[in-house]
């Protein structure tokens, strides 16, 4: 029987020497649904249940035990206990809150990721997801019915979404020798997410005076670029209509054109601009 190193020994008795040999092919997490350390699991095992994993980790650093060795069968995952043919599943405990919907911890995910290198270098189990009930590999409890007799949604979404983002991509890359300082911290980003990260993070304090700035006070990058592209315009109109005015006013000094014509040709001058910021700016952006 093969027992991992980095695992603190607490071996169940009589389970370890009586139950049937197995040869590892899959490993299989699960959650305990309870917050128990690697200690509470074993007396757990020990004293309230026929059912046994292979290992328990519980939430703190380096805080992880192996009950059974890998080579010998454990009770947590129904058909993939052992199957007629030898085969078998490696299971894995790990504590959680009381409904199962935390998320790993970095110790943890730690540990998950330390004890898959063990599993595929010891036993061979090979490097993907696995893709039957019975196909060698990784998985998680909930992913065939085959591995649970009576239905069940362990380890829970958020770890089942961990395992495949975090967990096992983490057993590949270390056991092909890619530390965490060598793999490429942008790989898998595309522009896409960049631009949805920088552009439409909805942190930024909006404007003051916007009409919704009680229910809508903080504001996307892109909105308040949006709101000071139309504040420019706004004044770059007014600042024309203003020179215009200015300049049709100064062309009428001397004439003694009566007020009418004055107002006139004030306001021809500040349609014309306010026509040319159309011209200039829109258009060409359209």
């Amino acid at each position: 029987m093969a027992w991992y190193p980095r695992a603190t020994k607490m071996e169940l008795q009589p389970e370890s020497d009586s139950q049937a040999a197995i040869r590892p092919t899959q490993l299989i997490l699960h959650s305990i649904v309870a917050n128990w350390t690697a200690r509470r699991t074993f007396e757990f095992w020990r004293d309230s249940t026929n059912l046994e994993s292979h290992f328990g980790i519980g939430y703190g650093a380096r805080d992880i035990a192996q009950y059974i060795g890998t080579e010998t069968r454990a009770d947590a995952n129904a058909g993939a206990n052992r199957r007629s043919d030898g085969t078998g599943a490696i299971s894995v405990e790990t504590a959680s809150n009381s409904t199962a919907t935390d998320p790993w911890n970095a110790a943890q995910v730690e540990e998950l990721i330390e004890l898959g290198v063990w599993a595929h270098r010891t036993h061979g189990i090979p490097l993907r997801i696995c893709r039957s009930h019975s196909d060698p590999g990784f998985g998680y409890h909930s992913m065939f019915s085959q591995w649970s007799t009576s239905g069940t949604a362990c380890p829970g979404k958020a770890r089942i979404k961990q395992f495949r983002e975090v967990v096992f991509p983490g057993i590949v890359a270390r056991a092909n020798g890619k530390t965490n300082e060598e793999e490429d911290p942008m790989a898998g980003i595309t522009k896409k997410d960049i631009f949805d990260a920088v552009w439409k993070t909805d942190s930024i304090g909006g404007p003051a005076d916007a009409a919704d700035h009680k229910t809508n006070p903080t504001w996307q990058a892109q909105s308040i670029l949006k709101d000071v592209q139309t504040r420019v315009r706004r004044m770059d109109t007014t600042v024309r209509a203003q020179s215009a005015a200015i300049t049709a006013l100064a062309g009428q000094v001397g004439k003694g054109a009566d007020t009418a014509t004055v107002v006139a040709a004030v306001e021809r001058a500040i349609a014309d601009a306010v026509i040319r910021v159309d011209v200039d700016i829109n258009s060409k952006e359209g």
